[in-house]
C-alpha cells in the first residue's frame, strides 16, 4: 500500500525540470510575513524583475491568455523571509503545480533600518541569481506533469490501508479559500493549516501539512488527510467548509 500511495503521488512529478520548462510565472498578492496585498510593494517589484529576466509574470488574481490554461504548464512564486538579527534575509523560490520547488534562489541581505526599503535592497539582491537563470521557454512534455487518478489504481488507494492505521480528528472546523493550484483550508484566525492541489477527481486533493505531504480524500462524507509517519499511515479527519 505504501508503494502505490507512493507512486500514485510522485511517479507523475519526478521530471527533470527546470525553469525553461514553463511558460510563465504566477505571483501571489501576499505573501506570508507581510499583512496586506502587495505590502511594501512587494508583488509589483517582484513582477517588474520577472519580466526584466524574461518571464511572463502574472498576478494570481489576472485572467490569463488561453495559451496558459494548464496550470501545470506555470511556476508558483514565493517570496521567504528568514529570521535575522538586525538584518533583512530573504529568498526567492519558483514552484511547479505540484508545490515542488523548481529553484530557490541565493538569500537577498539588506542591513536597511527602513522595512520598505530592506524588503526591497534584500529582493533586489535575491534576485541577482533568478536573472543569471537566463530564461527561455523550451517546450518540453517535463513541463506538463499530469496529476491523474488513474481509475484501475485509485480504488486502492481509497478502501485498501494496511492494518496499522493511526487514526486522528481534528474538531477545529476550517474553511476553503480558492488558489491557483486548488484550495488552502485556513481556521479562524486565520491561519493556513493545509495547502491542497486539485487532482482528475473531486474527493481527492494532493494535500500538505506542514512538513507532511499525502492526499486529503473524501470517505462517507468525511474528508481524511492521510500520510505516512514513522513508517505507518496516518488517517486524520479533518472538517472543512468548502
Amino acid at each position: 500500500m505504501k508503494k502505490l500511495l507512493f507512486v500514485l503521488l510522485f511517479t507523475s512529478f519526478c521530471f527533470a525540470q527546470n525553469v525553461n520548462n514553463f511558460k510563465a510565472v504566477i505571483i501571489p498578492l501576499k505573501f506570508d510575513f507581510i499583512r496586506t496585498n502587495n505590502q511594501y510593494r512587494l508583488c509589483t517589484i517582484s513582477k517588474a524583475y520577472l519580466n526584466t529576466a524574461g518571464f511572463n509574470a502574472y498576478y494570481s488574481n489576472e485572467i490569463l491568455p488561453k495559451e496558459y490554461a494548464d496550470r501545470c504548464d506555470l511556476l508558483y512564486y514565493d517570496i521567504v523571509k528568514e529570521n535575522a538579527f538586525l538584518a533583512t534575509k530573504m529568498y526567492i523560490e519558483l514552484k511547479d503545480c505540484t508545490g515542488k520547488i523548481i529553484f530557490k534562489s541565493e538569500t537577498g541581505y539588506s542591513k536597511e533600518k527602513d522595512t520598505e526599503l530592506a524588503y526591497a535592497d534584500a529582493l533586489k539582491k535575491a534576485f541577482v541569481s533568478v536573472t543569471n537563470l537566463h530564461y527561455q521557454f523550451e517546450k518540453t512534455s517535463a513541463a506538463n506533469p499530469v496529476v491523474a487518478i488513474k481509475s484501475e489504481v485509485a480504488p486502492i488507494v481509497v478502501s485498501t490501508v494496511p492494518t496499522a492505521v493511526i487514526e486522528k480528528s481534528t474538531s477545529d472546523l476550517l474553511y476553503a479559500q480558492t488558489t491557483v493550484t486548488g484550495y488552502q483550508l485556513v481556521d479562524a484566525s486565520p491561519k493556513v493549516v493545509y495547502k491542497l492541489y486539485k487532482t482528475s477527481r473531486s474527493d481527492l486533493f494532493i494535500a500538505s501539512k506542514g512538513m507532511n505531504q499525502g492526499v486529503l480524500i473524501q470517505k462517507d462524507n468525511q474528508w481524511f488527510f492521510e500520510y505516512y509517519e514513522s513508517e505507518k499511515l496516518v488517517s486524520e479527519k479533518v472538517a472543512v467548509k468548502f
